[in-house]
């Protein structure tokens, strides 16, 4: 066992409150007063996860609330995304960070929907493949209130930047996302 012991966990995860401190000033042009993070180790090589996730076109594939995200140029894109009660919100956002193989940063544009920040970061972790760390911070609509409803409809961006990320994986290293839902063609196909 080596010496020191490398904690894959997102900082913001800490139970020591001085250890979070700084994490939002790590979101450049932050925004956004909750903040949640959620770490997953990938077998996919750094170069392969963040080529997928940079293009922003991918994102919907794994992620179950995002409807649809529109690149407009090299760093703003439009995105709309699923709220409680059937309905969408949407903002355009700026990317803020972009190191190759290693970190997306973004932020939304003014008069979001959603105001919200955050960074991904693919941290090369030997032979058991890349850490993906995912940083979030928004302002729910409605405050503390908006936050209640979005956990209960599972809209809240903690439970779903787990999830999403979980899919994420699946995606990565075995290609398809396993699922107990019935696609719409099984669902007709019984009925038939």
């Amino acid at each position: 066992m080596p010496d020191t012991y490398t904690d894959d966990a997102p900082i913001a995860t800490s139970k020591h409150s001085d250890a979070a401190v700084g994490v939002t000033t790590d979101l450049i042009d932050g925004q956004g007063g909750a903040i949640t993070a959620r770490a997953v180790t990938i077998n996919r090589p750094a170069s392969e996860l963040y080529a997928y996730w940079r293009d922003f076109t991918n994102l919907p594939t794994f992620m179950d609330n995002v409807v649809s995200i529109s690149p407009i140029d090299g760093e703003l894109s439009h995105w709309v995304v699923k709220a409680p009660g059937g309905k969408t919100v949407e903002w355009d956002a700026r990317l803020t960070e972009d190191t190759p193989n290693e970190l997306l940063a973004w932020t939304s544009e003014p008069g979001a929907d959603v105001a919200n920040s955050g960074r991904i970061e693919f941290r090369d972790a030997g032979a058991r493949g890349t850490v993906v760390t995912a940083t979030i911070a928004y302002d729910p609509p409605g405050g503390a209130i908006g936050k209640l409803i979005a956990k209960m409809f599972q809209r809240e961006p903690a439970i779903q930047a787990r999830r999403d990320l979980r899919r994420f994986k699946q995606l990565m290293e075995t290609g398809e996302i396993a699922t107990s839902s019935r696609t719409q063609a099984q669902l007709q196909e019984e009925r038939a």
